[in-house]
């Protein structure tokens, strides 16, 4: 495979366009190499055995004549990697080491070279307005700098050519033959010296071994003070095209650098040119069309042309000019905003999107007439329902209420007020067997003016018997410490009586009292441990029994263990930091995303999952149930019954080590099928938070919003700042 330090030679026209502000040298394009010298440099970068490189060492001859070194050429990552300074000054140029930036600096005749130990961009002129990616990053090695053999030819326009039967390198101060072959990757667009202003299209051509090694393409912007910057595009198909989406926050010249890599995420070679980036952003409502009538629910998006951190929608009075947000959120997805009673009337919408740098950005507004008929509605439950236990209501209306009474009407159209309500509060109705037979439901409400509104009747059969419904616990749940025992029942009851009961049916009474309504308390004792169902037992005034569903309970009285800290939250954002860093570049996948993720699901790393019966530790950061390498862990999740939520046992995975829980998370994002959206837009953390949230990682609405907060709140973007 040839070496690719990746700097391009193309005539100058062909590259440069409107607005162009950095350009490389033309002699620097003009520079060509022997296709023989190329052809033999490719089978230099396959490394010889190693007992052979040790039998016979590299060799440099520069215009005929070896040269000596103080420290030999040598193979490494499949490159051949030759002494700086040596052959620059053979070659005529002034070298100078600048020890405390760890720069080298070389001048010869019109051609300047700066680069700095460890990073793979090398500026090829004074201004830093061209520049090339070092296939293998510039290093020390014994106590002298070495760089990539090609790059010598990159630097200072000199032909080399690799002789492997001798083992030697041969430079030649003035070339000639064809034109260099280049590394095997052209960026295509944008151009040398675009001006990036909005959504851009990026694209490279691969030749040789690259082509036919490629697996991934990255598309880094570069900072040429530092040579690092963000993925701002990339892809698993290498020669496809992207679409990079610029951010204000990088205004300025850049270099826009592509680098391809293989399966096993090695560096292959790349392509680096000159861009400006001047973002012009722009917001556009999609959804509502100008002069359109909107009666009921109403979809709108945002067309964003650059990144944005949240948008706003808004409804514009157009009398007054006041605005009243109606929907945020995502950006980069539709929001629903369903109009009010209050909102009838001309109205003007419009899009508020905000950068990075906290400045807003506004669409065009769109002139819209609200006609939105007055919506009242019951809802717990549906035409036809057949009711044998309690039922959750609500009323929802598109208009202000004062107060709500939920009422139930029998066949004679006999109303009963069931509960009165402030506003517009739910209830928990409990229907006894008085209520049984074909009835309807319907909510009454009362506005902020004092008018009266009732909605449709829905049609119910009520047939319950009498029955307790347990509240506080629930099936398989495990008692531990202090129990909260209550229950609802369908008939009145003058007494109530919490029982244990065994596999053979026998029960014991371990709470209980007169008032059936009220929260009962039991904290188990050590002989309690085992396996029980549970059931609530009441009498009625006429002596009736009445009994619960008897559920399956575990009472525990051991000690129990609680989530634990991985670490102390002083060490957990380095820790974080380094392993999400290591993973970026190795996945493209945002570090400081990643690290907002690992704070957000822990606490900063204060809150792992660990078994509550055996304390054994989970190393689990993300909170994924089931089993992992090290087997799983029992803790606790939320599960509901008859309309309560409660505490349940379940198996969370566990690791080895921290490092296998993050490897095993990346893994859930990079291969299930479900986040092959969020893995589109995973370099850039604002989008993928945003993606994430569609793709069902989190229910919570919020979730985008406080990953976002944490990287900005401790500055987390820093950590995509990388080298290609």
């Amino acid at each position: 495979m040839f070496p690719s330090f990746v700097e391009r030679r193309r005539p100058g026209p062909a590259r440069r366009g409107p607005g162009a502000v950095l350009r490389r040298p033309a002699a620097l394009l003009r520079r060509s190499l022997a296709a023989v010298a190329a052809a033999a440099l490719a089978a230099a970068l396959v490394p010889a055995p190693a007992a052979a490189q040790a039998a016979a060492p590299v060799r440099v001859v520069v215009d005929g004549r070896t040269l000596a070194t103080d420290a030999a050429p040598f193979i490494d990552q499949g490159r051949t990697l030759v002494p700086l300074r040596a052959i620059f000054e053979a070659l005529g140029a002034q070298v100078d080491w600048h020890p405390a930036e760890r720069r080298v600096t070389a001048q010869r005749g019109s051609r300047s070279v700066r680069l700095h130990i460890g990073r793979r961009l090398a500026c090829l002129d004074a201004a830093c307005g061209s520049a090339a990616l070092l296939d293998v990053p510039a290093r020390i090695h014994q106590d002298r700098t070495f760089v990539p053999l090609r790059f010598v030819a990159t630097a200072l326009g000199a032909g080399v050519r690799w002789d492997a039967a001798a083992r030697t390198v041969y430079i030649e101060t003035n070339p000639a033959g064809v034109p260099d072959p280049g590394s095997g990757v052209a960026i295509t667009e944008p151009g040398t010296g675009a001006r990036i202003t909005g959504p851009t299209r990026v694209q490279v051509r691969l030749d040789g071994d690259a082509a036919a090694s490629a697996a991934e393409v990255r598309y880094f912007l570069l900072d040429p003070a530092t040579g690092r910057g963000p993925i701002v595009a990339r892809g698993s198909s290498p020669t496809a095209a992207y679409t990079w989406l610029p951010d204000p926050l990088h205004d300025g010249p850049r270099f826009l650098a592509a680098a391809v890599y293989d399966r096993s995420g090695r560096f292959l070679a790349g392509d680096v040119v000159p861009v400006t980036v001047a973002a012009v952003p722009q917001v556009a409502l999609r959804g509502p069309a100008q002069g359109q009538v909107i009666t009921g629910a109403l979809e709108l998006a945002a067309d964003v042309n650059f990144v944005a951190v949240r948008v706003r929608y808004e409804r514009v009075d157009p009398a007054t000019g006041q605005a009243v947000t109606v929907a945020e959120g995502d950006p980069y997805g539709p929001l629903t905003w369903t109009p009010g009673l209050a909102d009838n009337g001309p109205a003007l919408l419009r899009a508020a999107a905000v950068d990075r740098l906290g400045r807003e950005h506004t669409s065009p507004v769109v002139a819209v007439e609200i006609q939105v008929p007055r919506r009242l509605a019951l809802q717990g439950v549906s035409s036809g329902a057949r009711i044998t236990r309690p039922v959750n209501l609500s009323a929802s209306a598109n208009f202000a209420v004062k107060q709500t009474r939920y009422i139930l009407r029998d066949p004679g159209g006999a109303e009963t007020v069931l509960a009165s309500r402030d506003g517009t509060s739910s209830l928990r109705w409990i229907p006894s067997p008085d209520h049984n037979g074909s009835r309807q439901l319907l909510v009454e409400v009362t506005d902020q003016n004092g008018a009266v509104h009732r909605s449709a009747p829905v049609d119910v059969t009520v047939a319950v018997e009498p029955a307790i419904f347990l509240e506080t616990v629930g099936p398989n749940q495990v008692l531990a410490g202090e129990v909260s025992l209550r229950a609802t029942s369908t008939v009145p009851l003058t007494s109530i009586a919490y029982e244990l009961v065994d596999g053979a049916g026998r029960a014991r009474r371990i709470a209980g009292g007169s008032s059936a309504g009220a929260t009962y308390t039991w904290r188990p004792a050590a002989g309690d441990a085992g396996n029980w169902r549970l059931r609530a037992v009441g009498q009625t005034a006429a002596g009736a029994r009445v009994t619960s569903e008897a559920i399956p309970v575990r009472v525990y009285t051991g000690t129990l263990y609680g989530p634990i800290a991985a670490m102390p939250r002083s060490q957990f954002l380095d820790f974080a930091s380094r392993l999400a860093v290591e993973s970026y570049r190795k996945t493209g996948m945002s570090a400081a995303l990643q690290v907002a993720q690992a704070i957000l699901e822990t606490g900063w790393g204060q809150s792992t999952p660990r078994d509550k019966y055996t304390g054994k530790v989970s190393n689990n950061l993300f909170g994924i149930k089931g089993t992992g390498p090290a087997g799983s862990v029992v803790s606790n999740t939320w599960e509901e019954y008859n309309g309560v939520a409660y505490r349940v046992d379940a198996n969370f995975r566990a690791y080895p080590n921290l490092q296998a829980s993050w490897d095993d998370h990346k893994r859930l994002l990079l291969e299930a099928q479900r986040y092959a959206p969020f893995r589109d837009v995973m370099h850039d953390p604002i989008r993928g938070a945003y993606a994430l949230r569609r793709a069902g990682y989190a229910t919570d609405s919020q979730y985008p919003a406080k990953l976002i907060n944490l990287m900005v709140q401790h500055q987390l973007f820093r950590l995509d700042e990388v080298e290609p």
